[in-house]
């Protein structure tokens, strides 16, 4: 198993933990601060997925005005968990 708690950077969030199998299969997400509720909607949709097609899906999705999201600062947390 691979884990991180990575430290958001630009969001409402403030970290995400996140944990995926050694065939990089995600099989837990949980964000720390933000929108509860779509926050816990986007860590179900992710489970269960491979680490690649999370990220092809929600890379460079922004908030507002933001140069980021939360679901762009999950893609940021999957790629350094990659490289574990």
């Amino acid at each position: 198993m691979k884990h991180i708690q990575y430290k958001t950077q630009g969001t409402c969030s403030q970290f995400i933990t996140v944990i995926a199998d050694d065939n990089d299969v995600i099989q837990e997400v949980t964000f720390f601060g933000g929108c509860n509720g779509n926050l816990q909607g986007i860590s179900r949709l992710v489970k269960g997925q491979k680490i690649d097609d999370v990220i092809s899906r929600l890379n460079g999705i922004r908030c507002g005005d933001k140069y980021t999201s939360c679901p762009d600062q999950l893609c940021r947390a999957l790629e350094q968990l990659k490289q574990q």
